[in-house]
């Protein structure tokens, strides 16, 4: 593979690159189904997270969380008035303070605070609360706070928000339709119209156009399941570890787009073969929509491991520690994938001579 032919193809990729219906397909469709989905269970202009506290001392915290702009914050008399606040859907997170909280916090001391969770409240709002309450408190201390918050969930733990259900399935769509169509119907394209044939009579190689062909999957892949995070603001935590999960994902689209380019005769095979392949895909989804579905079932599909850390990561506001088993076989899987794209891609060779 000869990187300067690589970086002409690409180019010409690029520029030249299908512009029918399947690269407004790729783009708009995610975009469009992200949209209709917010507006339907309104998230897409959703009032300010709500913020409930209720402090046992005179805490300085209160008065900076109701300076801001970016919450609403509501202050209560007593543990039991903000449990029914949060079960009534009143606030997203309710917050009790101890008596003794700026002191410890001041002192460097361990602090341990009681948070109250509405079941039913949008992730990307508690963790906004969270980082909220957190930044709070270092500024109060100067530094660092050592404050352990204790969640509780309460007004039906079980409900999850319907658009945080159909965010696995927004992403896949994204992240799989641009990274597995756009290489493989160029790769098609190419072998019907016999351009690939001139193409590897001249010094370039097969390897040489797969690589240009995959690495615009990946862009295309990643921008658009970026996009799509950004729309959904889920973005609120590790931004580049979210970035890092979506290319990993990204790689595996294009993969499979190449082997499918390479196997596949024309357009409309590919299609038929989408319409199975894609429940395999997506079954990861399914499961985050419909909790009662074994998690066992999604954990047996490939792209259950770009699933997993992306909810753990936007709506869960994990780290590194809580993903990293399921992104290393994210990675082992993108180099199996790689493996069978350079055999697809050797007896592709051998059908073109």
């Amino acid at each position: 593979m000869n990187l300067k032919r690589v970086s002409i193809l690409l180019g010409k990729e690029l520029l030249q690159g299908p512009k029918n219906f399947i690269l407004i397909w790729i783009i708009v469709a995610p975009v469009l189904i992200s949209l209709i989905v917010s507006l339907v269970f309104g998230t897409l202009f959703t009032d300010k997270p709500k913020f409930g506290v209720m402090d046992k001392g005179s805490s300085k915290l209160v008065a900076s969380a109701q300076e801001l702009d970016s919450i609403i914050t509501k202050t209560y008399d007593s543990v039991s008035e903000i449990k029914q606040a949060v079960e009534s859907g009143s606030v997203d997170l309710g917050i009790v303070l101890p008596q003794d909280l700026d002191e410890s916090i001041m002192q460097g001391s361990q602090v341990k605070v009681t948070a109250y969770v509405w079941g039913q409240s949008l992730a990307k709002e508690r963790i906004v609360l969270r980082a909220t309450f957190a930044n709070l408190a270092r500024g109060l201390a100067g530094q660092e706070a050592l404050v352990e918050i204790e969640s509780a969930t309460l007004g039906g733990e079980g409900s999850i928000p319907w658009n945080d259900r159909l965010l696995p399935f927004i992403v896949l769509m994204a992240v799989f339709i641009g990274g597995v169509f756009l290489p493989a119907i160029s790769l098609i394209d190419e072998k019907q119209k016999k351009t690939l044939r001139a193409l590897v009579i001249t010094p370039t190689s097969v390897g040489d156009v797969f690589a240009a062909k995959g690495i615009v999957g990946v862009i295309i892949s990643l921008a658009m399941g970026v996009v799509i995070l950004t729309l959904n603001q889920a973005f609120t935590a590790n931004p580049l570890l979210l970035v890092l999960v979506l290319t990993l994902g990204a790689v595996m689209a294009s993969e499979l787009g190449l082997i499918c380019g390479a196997l596949i005769k024309d357009a409309t095979t590919l299609f038929a073969i989408w319409k199975v392949g894609g429940i395999v895909l997506f079954a990861p989804a399914l499961v985050y929509m419909f909790p009662q579905i074994p998690e066992w079932v999604g954990k047996i599909m490939p792209t259950y491991y770009l699933v997993q850390p992306i909810i753990v990561i936007s709506q869960q506001s994990g780290g590194w520690y809580d993903i990293s088993t399921n992104v290393l076989i994210l990675v082992g899987l993108d180099v199996l994938f790689l493996g069978m794209v350079v055999f697809t891609s050797r007896k592709a060779k051998r059908l073109i001579a």
